[in-house]
């Protein structure tokens, strides 16, 4: 660091009238401690024994009281949904989230599902591959009278459907033929995806070298962090040299995306046209089908099953617990957007009859405080996520702000909208800015549950965004539907 000398010299003075000032405040510190110190032994033993206690319970209340307020806010759930994912924590979570009336048959089917292939002992393994690419024959060709769909129009396999196989070593496998992966553009079918996840193998099955979006299938399945098989369909259309250099095109490409899978050439029995000779003389073209080749395949598939068992079982657990808490996750994210609407519904109506009630030209929405801050707090507590009283009004009192500047717009829109709105002239006046101030209500309340749900904590920035998204979504609709109520409300008043 290049300082002038002249810098130099008064950070020297600075430093120095710091270490000085230091110096006298320890001196003076030490002699006010000796000095009560002297007086306190001047006394009774009980007198400076309770002024140390009271001294040390002050100074403890103190540190606490300000660790409370420096240290940053955890989620109330942080304990059950950060904790390890097992059977015992989702368990935990899947009872407290029916404690609260949310639906989790779906995350409890999947672990019923485990139940059901633990109890049976088998091994599961996936079959995928493109449409058409002979997945469903090489079941066959494997399993002699599977009943697997099998044809030349392609998507011909739209559920997953279970076969049994014995390996040679008597191993019992489940095989799972899921629908082809070009259905849907070239992407992962989810119905596929989740079978991956329950089997302890998967092999991908293919017929030629890896185009970009099967490659970007097969990266999928490797992240899976499984037993990975490349099954190369049809060989038998290559010849010896060909079949190399399409192999080893294969595993060029599954080094270069780190994927550790061995490449296996099969057949499942192709079908050629020969020319078979007639008993007149005449010949006719028939369709033969040749014998299937799947021997590599049995022997890949068996030393799979025999590098380590109790590590599939591991792998085909842990995939499941995480699809359980998947299922789980979106259950509880539509219970908590189905509750949040009918708080901000709410607030949104009250927030309409108190100011349908305020006689004061305009009056401002967070003048209803009680509302704002009931409605916050509400949908804080509805998403666990801890807020303060203070931090409410701070949040409040920054939106005052942004509500005044949409006022106009709002009311403008409103009144726009309800010209033609049949029963308006039964409301006591007011009636227009009092639904403005009900949909700026609905525009917050939908803004502060988005954003709690998206960044789990209350974002004074993010919320201001999604306020001026929602804000314009289908106004005047939203207008009418509150104004209809509003005037029911009044009618049943004055009836």
């Amino acid at each position: 660091m290049n300082l002038t000398p002249r810098l130099r010299q008064l950070l020297a003075l600075g430093l120095l009238l710091v270490l000085l000032l230091a110096l006298l405040l320890s001196l003076a510190i030490t002699d006010l401690a000796l000095r009560v110190w002297q007086r306190l032994s001047a006394l009774p033993p009980w007198v400076y024994v309770t002024y140390g206690v009271l001294l040390v319970v002050f100074l403890g209340a103190g540190f606490w009281l300000l660790y409370r307020l420096l240290r940053s806010p955890r989620r109330a759930s942080a304990d059950l949904s950060d904790a390890p994912l097992d059977e015992t924590g989702l368990e935990a979570r899947l009872q407290a989230a029916e404690a609260r009336g949310i639906d989790v048959a779906a995350a409890r089917s999947e672990l019923a599902e485990l139940g059901a292939r633990r109890a049976t002992g088998h091994l599961y393994v996936a079959l995928f591959g493109e449409v058409s690419v002979g997945k469903s024959s090489l079941i066959r060709a494997l399993i002699p009278g599977a009943e697997a769909e099998v044809g030349v129009e392609a998507g011909v396999t739209r559920e997953v459907r279970h076969y049994r196989w014995q390996s040679p070593a008597g191993d019992a496998l489940v095989l799972a033929d899921v629908p082809g992966i070009g259905e849907v553009g070239g992407e992962l079918d989810e119905l596929a995806a989740e079978e991956a996840r329950r089997a302890q193998l998967v092999v991908y099955v293919t017929d030629g070298d890896l185009t970009r979006s099967q490659q970007t299938v097969l990266e999928r399945l490797a992240a899976l962090r499984k037993p990975l098989l490349l099954a190369l369909n049809k060989s038998d259309r290559y010849s010896a040299a060909e079949l190399e250099t399409v192999a080893a095109r294969l595993r060029e490409r599954l080094a270069a995306a780190d994927v550790a899978a061995p490449v296996v050439a099969v057949s499942a029995g192709a079908q050629r046209e020969v020319l078979r000779a007639l008993p007149d003389g005449g010949e006719t073209r028939e369709l033969r089908t040749g014998p299937p080749e799947v021997e590599a395949l049995r022997d890949a598939l068996q030393r799979a099953v025999d590098g380590d068992p109790q590590l599939l079982e591991r792998l085909r657990d842990g995939a499941i617990f995480a699809l359980a808490a998947e299922r789980l996750a979106v259950a509880e994210r539509d219970w908590r957007r189905q509750a949040a609407d009918r708080v901000i519904r709410s607030s949104s109506r009250k927030a309409a009859l108190a100011a349908l009630a305020t006689v004061a030209p305009g009056a401002d929405v967070l003048v209803q405080g009680y509302i704002g801050t009931a409605l916050v707090r509400e949908l804080c507590e509805l998403y666990e996520i801890p807020v303060q009283t203070i931090d409410i009004q701070q949040f409040l009192k920054s939106v005052q702000t942004r509500v005044g500047r949409v006022m106009p717009l709002v009311l403008s829109v409103v009144g726009n909208g309800l010209k033609a709105f049949p029963g308006l002239g039964t409301v006591v006046g007011g009636v227009v800015q009092a639904i403005a101030y009900g949909l700026i209500f609905d525009a917050l309340g939908r803004a502060l549950a988005r954003t709690l749900e998206t960044r789990g904590r209350l974002n004074q920035t993010a919320v201001d965004q999604a306020f001026r998204e929602v804000l314009g979504e289908d106004l005047e609709a939203r207008a009418r539907r509150l104004a209809e109520w509003l005037v029911k409300n009044q009618r049943g008043r004055g009836d």
